[in-house]
């Protein structure tokens, strides 16, 4: 695609999509009261149909001037959620550089327990030893403030060595078994990116270990297009129908970028219908399925929470002229050379201090807002350089910007997305040093 082909259909619009993970809208009238809730088939918890995700918090700056999780506005953001009839919110020990439990049991603890669900996981990635699982699994009734948990993950399966290594050589799966039969973990299950083979064969120990729900992957891209790395979120939900477990909603934003859309798609977006953003179509959609029980978005701000409750108080589920008018849409994002980063932050830390989502995410942002040029000799080139190179001095700092990359794998491994993080950042990389030689 040539440069005046691109900017026709993507345009050059810095409006192109909203900032926010969670999309953005003017609203500010929620009524409290309407949220549509879905029942857990077997134990009969009634969900809240829009699920908190707190990987996001609001962040603030420390006396030091470090980053640190704004404690002020995540108690704020959770008292308008559970207002507003939000009663599920899922946590992780590795959230927010390890903070993100305690950050939020704080804000939890304010309110009455039965309010609300706690979903967390045994993120044990580093170190699966037993010891180290035990202690991270104690720790999070600690930093919870909780005497249960009601959801409790095996946290990011995508094969069945992953689940051998991480949870039954270490004899972990034993124990929690033994934990839920105690009471202490009321809803025992597992999140899941990878292959099909892979979810099979993970679907198949529900005869042995019963799992009570299953975190997926869903949203109109992934439904029928998903990366190679990933599974057709259609075949993983008409699965676990089958076989009646309810599934838990992750990335149904994949990260924001159903939020940021470019412009052609998010004006057909709006000629359906002008009084919705682009995010509360994908909420919509995520939600549809009748085995979801819940859809979790990371909400930093309060207007990404009102949007969303607008969309799910009460939720109106997707017709089918309307899914696949949503598959259309789909099929139009796969032709931008965007990369399938979601933000999801499991490559961090670098250990050579690269902002990889910083950057993929800001390079995301130009090929949907047209500022992304393959020759000086295109049209309106000096005005998408300067656009790209301004913004990206802007978005990520110096000291973690891609020519820090020296292609060292760690990465790759940890992306539940398959992307070759190391090859991405250097293809960047030689753009942005072309961009800064061509001068002219």
């Amino acid at each position: 695609m040539d440069r005046r082909e691109f900017l026709k259909i993507a345009g050059l619009s810095a409006a192109a999509g909203s900032i926010g993970i969670a999309g953005c809208t003017q609203k500010t009238d929620v009524k409290s009261g309407e949220m549509t809730y879905r029942t857990h088939p077997e134990n009969g918890d009634r969900v809240s149909i829009l699920g908190y995700g707190c990987m996001r918090w609001p962040l603030t700056k420390d006396e030091n001037g470090k980053d640190v999780v704004d404690q002020e506005g995540v108690n704020r953001l959770v008292d308008y959620a559970i207002e507003h009839g939000i009663n599920y919110f899922d946590a992780a020990p590795m959230y927010h550089n390890g903070d993100c439990e305690r950050v939020t049991g704080i804000a939890l603890s304010r309110h009455p327990r039965e309010k609300y669900y706690i979903a967390t996981k045994l993120s044990n990635f580093k170190d699966s030893s037993h010891e180290a699982s035990m202690q991270m699994y104690r720790q999070s009734f600690i930093d919870l403030q909780t005497d249960h948990i009601d959801y409790y993950l095996l946290h990011s399966i995508g094969r069945i060595e992953d689940f051998n290594r991480r949870f039954l050589e270490n004899g972990m799966i034993d124990f929690l078994l033994e934990e839920r039969k105690a009471g202490r973990i009321r809803n025992l299950g597992f999140s899941f990116h990878g292959k099909k083979e892979g979810f099979d064969q993970l679907l198949e120990l529900h005869s042995k270990y019963h799992w009570d729900f299953v975190q997926i992957q869903l949203n109109y891209v992934d439904w029928t297009h998903a990366s190679s790395r990933n599974t057709d979120a259609k075949y993983l939900q008409e699965e676990l129908d089958k076989k009646g477990i309810p599934s838990i909603i992750m990335e149904p934003l994949l990260g924001g970028r159903l939020a940021k859309l470019p412009k052609h798609i998010a004006d057909r977006l709006k000629e359906k219908d002008p009084q919705k953003s682009a995010a509360s179509w994908a909420f919509r959609f995520a939600g549809s399925p009748q085995g979801v029980l819940t859809v979790l978005s990371g909400m930093t701000y309060m207007e990404h929470l009102q949007d969303n409750l607008s969309t799910y108080s009460p939720l109106n589920p997707m017709n089918d002229s309307e899914m696949v008018f949503m598959d259309e849409t789909a099929e139009l994002m796969e032709k931008y050379p965007t990369i399938g980063c979601t933000r999801c932050q499991y490559c961090m830390p670098c250990p050579y201090g690269i902002d990889i989502p910083g950057i993929l995410s800001h390079y995301n942002k130009c090929v949907n807002e047209g500022y992304i040029s393959s020759s000086p000799e295109s049209e309106n080139y000096r005005k998408a350089r300067r656009a790209y190179l301004i913004s990206y001095d802007r978005s990520v700092g110096k000291l973690s910007q891609a020519d820090r990359c020296i292609g060292c794998n760690k990465c790759v491994s940890k992306c539940p997305q398959g992307i070759s993080i190391p090859y991405e950042l250097r293809r960047i990389d030689r753009y942005i040093e072309e961009l800064r030689r061509n001068k002219f």
